[in-house]
């Protein structure tokens, strides 16, 4: 039912009114982390969650489809299993909460609070504004020395989360390239579109000295499933232009440093001549690998891959990973996962909650890739689509060498909630263009 805001708001800001609070969760990231708990993002986030919850009593509608009630549900039976098996009540709780966040409710939210394909390009564009943040900072730590330690030398770039989250700033950069990828290949003004590209290539250069061989991977991946997404013409075009990019930005202003071409290098030697984090990353999956095999259907439970790692992990697991510059002082941090999220899943929740997250996130794939089909055809909305394929196509791949923690996990739960707009919302695919428009857009939220 229709009612009037206490305190009417200006037009502009009323457009965008449902949207800002999930804007707030990602510019949050943008400050430096405080300790391993709990950040001011993932407190937002639970406000976030709780303000739907509230907006959906007083509006009296439902709050999720049927088909979206399934997809985003399914990881809950397996969670609920494994947090049984947890060693302690708090530990359960504790490790189902967090897995709740970041692929039932934040992603719930998202489908919840997005009204139209405007509101998702303000999100994107979000991801974009905190990845140049980020990468701003990162590579400012290059430059002077100043980032986490890496090969005996304090030049690793992570943004403002510090080196006890090394994969942060790569995270949050890799999303941005594919959200500016996405936004630069739509059918949106074409001063948009030069600004999504022109970020989109300003972002490799903190992505490439992030040295995380995981995001590059999944990054390429992601990008080059988008290209050939947006149709062939597009496809060349872009790919020559990156080309480009990365020639002038690797050789004219010597990005392609010594440690960097090392670190490519690397990714082809991971069976000949390994690195240290290489054996110990193939020794934790042996471990993961031995937890499953010995508890299959249920997994050894919710948080307890530490208390098993060493029952089953050979004698080439080191001690842990060395932790330094950025502030921190040098120290050994422990290897408490699998670095591998399909592996984790496996070992702590079994057969059970592996095919039922795994299964929610191709889920998602599916239902992305048919809206995509359907915004090729009819035309509006194809930035959203290649957004919401490319972002979980990211997460899918690099799922594969890396796993969910530290203060930039809540961004997944964001992105995937991006996904699961427009892929499920019942409006995604019937998004008329009135809802593009100004004056439908500020009717509709004033109406509100």
């Amino acid at each position: 039912m229709s009612h009037v805001p206490l305190l009417p708001l200006p037009r502009r800001a009323a457009r965008f009114a449902p949207v800002l609070p999930l804007v707030a969760v990602v510019a949050l990231l943008g400050l430096p982390t405080a300790g391993d708990g709990a950040q001011p993002a993932d407190a937002v986030s639970a406000l976030v969650v709780g303000y739907c919850v509230i907006l959906l009593l007083r509006e009296r509608r439902r709050p999720l489809s049927p088909r979206a009630a399934v997809v985003l549900g399914l990881p809950v039976a397996g969670l609920a299993v494994a947090a049984m098996g947890a060693a302690s009540p708090a530990a359960g709780l504790g490790g189902m909460a967090r897995y709740l966040q970041v692929f039932v409710l934040v992603p719930a939210a998202v489908l919840v609070l997005l009204r139209g394909r405007a509101d998702f390009r303000v999100l994107a564009w979000s991801f974009v504004g905190l990845a140049l943040w980020q990468g701003a900072v990162g590579v400012h730590q290059y430059v002077t020395g100043t980032g986490a330690s890496y090969q005996g030398e304090t030049v690793r770039a992570v943004g403002t989360f510090g080196a006890q989250d090394v994969m942060g700033m790569a995270t949050a950069v890799a999303l941005g390239v594919v959200c500016a990828t996405g936004l630069a290949l739509g059918r949106t003004p074409s001063w948009q579109r030069a600004a999504a590209a022109g970020c989109a290539v300003v972002l490799l250069v903190p992505l490439a000295l992030s040295f995380s061989r995981g995001a590059w991977i999944a990054t390429v991946l992601a990008c080059a499933a988008q290209l050939a997404l947006a149709g062939l013409r597009r496809a060349l075009k872009a790919g020559a232009a990156v080309v480009a990019a990365g020639v002038i930005l690797m050789g004219g202003f010597g990005v392609g440093s010594a440690m960097l071409q090392e670190r490519i290098d690397s990714i082809t030697q991971v069976a000949d001549a390994p690195d240290q984090s290489v054996v110990d990353r193939y020794a934790l999956w042996a471990s993961a690998v031995g937890m499953w095999r010995e508890q299959p259907l249920t997994g050894v439970g919710l948080k307890n891959f530490p208390e098993y790692r060493d029952g089953h992990a050979t004698l080439a697991l080191s001690s842990g990973s060395d932790i330094g510059g950025a502030g921190e002082t040098y120290h050994k941090q422990a290897l408490l996962s699998p670095h591998s999220m399909y592996l984790l899943v496996l070992s702590e929740q079994g057969l059970l909650g592996f095919c039922a997250l795994v299964g929610s996130w191709l889920a998602l794939l599916v239902c992305a890739v048919r809206a995509l089909g359907r915004a090729r055809r009819d035309g509006p909305g194809l930035d959203c689509a290649l957004i919401a394929c490319g972002l979980l196509l990211w997460q899918l791949v690099d799922y594969v060498y890396g796993d969910i923690g530290g203060p930039s996990t809540v961004l997944t739960g964001v992105a995937l909630g991006l996904t699961a707009w427009w892929g499920l919302a019942e409006r995604a695919a019937a998004d008329t263009t009135r809802r593009d428009t100004l004056p439908g857009r500020v009717e509709e939220a004033v109406a509100r």
